[in-house]
C-alpha cells in the first residue's frame, strides 16, 4: 500500500483496477501446471500436485469432478496463484508500468484515464488469451486512486496523498460487530466487549497503515452507541432504565423524564442521559479498545 501511494505522489493520478472474475474457481489446470513445471523438476511432486487440483468436491452433497480452479482454504492455492501470475507481473515489468499485485488483486498506475483505458485493453487480452483468465468487466475500471479501493485501503485525494480505510471495509467490520451485538444481548456487556476484542485487534492490526483518523474515530463512537443500545434494551422496563441512570450519575427527575420518553433504543443509545451515564472512560474501563488510540500507537511505533 505504500508502493500505491508513492505512485500517486509521485504523479501516477489514475489507476487500472483489474479484478479477475472468480480466479480461484476457474484456473485451468493445464496452464498452471505448465507454469509449476518451469520451476519443479520433480515428478512425484508435479503428479501430487496435479491430483491436488483434480481432487473431487462435494457440492449440497453430491461428489463432483473438479477440472478447474484451486481448493479455496489451503494454504497451497495462493502459491500457485502466484506462480501463475508471475507471467502478469512479467509482462507488466516488460512494458515498464507501475503495478501493485497481491494474489489476483493487481492495480496499474497511469497518468491519464486514456492511457488507463488502452493499458486495460491490452491486458484484459493478455490475461484472456495467454492466461485462459477472465476479467470482470463490471468490477474492474480505470478510475482515480481514491475512487477505488485495494487491499481494503483506499487514499485522500490530496497532492501528497494519506491512506484510509475504504468505506467497504468499514461496511463489513460493522456486519462483523452486529452479528456480536445480536449474539450477545442477553449476556454482561463485559462478556461482549471480549468477544468483540480480538475482532477490533486483528482488523486494526491489518489497517494500520491508515493515517487518516476520522474513520477510526467515527467507529469508535459507533461501537459505544452500539453497546448503549444493548443495555438499554437488557434494563427492559422504564423504571428499571430510570433506576440505572441514576446509579450512574443522573439526577432522578432527569432520569425518570429519560426513561419515560418514549424514544427507540437507538435514539436513547445517542442521546445525552445516556453518554453521561456511559462515558468513553466507562467503556475503557470495562476493557473495549480504541481504533482511534490503537492507530495513534502504530504512529509512534513506525
Amino acid at each position: 500500500m505504500r508502493l500505491s501511494r508513492q505512485y500517486v505522489e509521485a504523479g501516477y493520478r489514475c489507476v487500472v483496477d483489474i479484478d479477475l472474475e472468480k480466479f480461484f474457481d476457474t484456473v485451468n489446470h493445464d496452464m498452471l501446471m505448465a507454469r509449476v513445471a518451469r520451476q519443479v523438476k520433480d515428478k512425484k511432486l508435479l503428479l501430487l500436485i496435479r491430483r491436488y487440483l483434480a481432487s473431487d468436491i462435494m457440492h449440497e452433497g453430491v461428489v463432483q469432478a473438479h477440472t478447474e480452479g484451486t481448493p479455496q482454504g489451503s494454504p497451497l492455492s495462493p502459491l500457485l496463484s502466484n506462480i501463475l501470475l508471475d507471467d502478469l507481473d512479467k509482462e507488466l515489468e516488460r512494458r515498464g508500468h507501475r503495478f501493485c499485485r497481491y494474489a489476483d488483486d493487481c492495480n496499474v498506475y497511469v497518468k491519464s484515464a486514456k492511457a488507463g483505458e488502452r493499458v486495460m485493453a491490452s491486458l484484459t487480452s493478455f490475461l484472456e488469451k495467454k492466461l485462459r483468465l477472465k476479467v470482470n468487466g463490471k468490477k474492474s475500471a480505470v478510475a482515480a486512486p481514491w475512487v477505488r479501493k485495494f487491499l481494503g485501503y483506499s487514499m485522500t485525494r490530496q497532492a501528497i496523498p494519506r491512506l484510509k480505510v475504504a468505506p467497504e471495509s468499514v461496511h463489513r467490520l460493522k456486519g462483523q460487530i452486529k452479528e456480536i451485538l445480536r449474539k450477545g444481548r442477553g449476556r454482561a456487556i463485559s462478556r461482549v466487549i471480549n468477544d468483540l476484542t480480538p475482532v477490533l485487534r486483528g482488523w486494526m492490526e491489518y489497517f494500520r497503515l491508515a493515517s487518516v483518523k476520522a474513520t477510526f474515530e467515527l467507529i469508535d463512537e459507533w461501537i459505544r452507541r452500539k453497546l448503549r443500545c444493548v443495555l438499554w434494551r437488557q434494563w427492559k422496563t422504564a423504571r428499571t432504565r430510570a433506576k440505572r441512570l441514576m446509579e450512574r450519575g443522573i439526577e432522578q427527575v432527569r432520569a425518570y423524564t429519560s426513561a419515560f420518553n418514549g424514544h427507540g433504543p437507538w435514539w436513547n443509545a445517542g442521546a445525552q442521559h445516556m453518554n453521561r451515564a456511559l462515558p468513553v472512560k466507562w467503556f475503557t474501563q470495562q476493557g473495549l479498545i480504541s481504533l482511534l488510540a490503537e492507530q495513534r500507537r502504530f504512529i509512534r511505533l513506525s
